[in-house]
């Protein structure tokens, strides 16, 4: 039931930093995950990382260190910051929220149509 939607897209050379923000609709879970996953040409979706509404936050191990999530205060957009990219790194970039039952795991209801990340050498 939330509207979600990338930018900040584009083209960067090997090393650079690139970041993304997500804007999520005001109508939202209170209990929820926020995250960021990645589909490159000929591979399947991967997450990347992201935040629930407690302030925990994941990251795929090919990018941790590297890239940083975070939320703006008013909890409705959720940022992407890439720093020293890799070719590796080009793939469409999606952002997706849901509901985080308590004791349970997050539940992806609701994708942006995605933004396109290239890192080219």
């Amino acid at each position: 039931q939330a509207q979600v939607e990338e930018f900040g897209g584009g083209s960067v050379q090997a090393g650079g930093s690139l970041n993304l923000s997500c804007v999520v609709s005001a109508n939202r879970y209170d209990t929820y995950c926020l995250g960021w996953f990645r589909q490159a040409p000929g591979k399947e979706r991967e997450g990347v990382g992201g935040v629930d509404s407690d302030g925990k936050s994941i990251y795929a191990n090919s990018v941790k260190g590297r890239f940083i999530i975070s939320e703006d205060d008013k909890k409705n957009t959720l940022f992407l910051q890439m720093n020293s990219l890799k070719p590796e790194d080009t793939a469409m970039y999606y952002c997706a929220a849901g509901p985080h039952p308590l004791g349970g795991n997050c539940y992806w209801a609701d994708w942006g149509q995605g933004t396109q990340v290239t890192v080219s050498s």
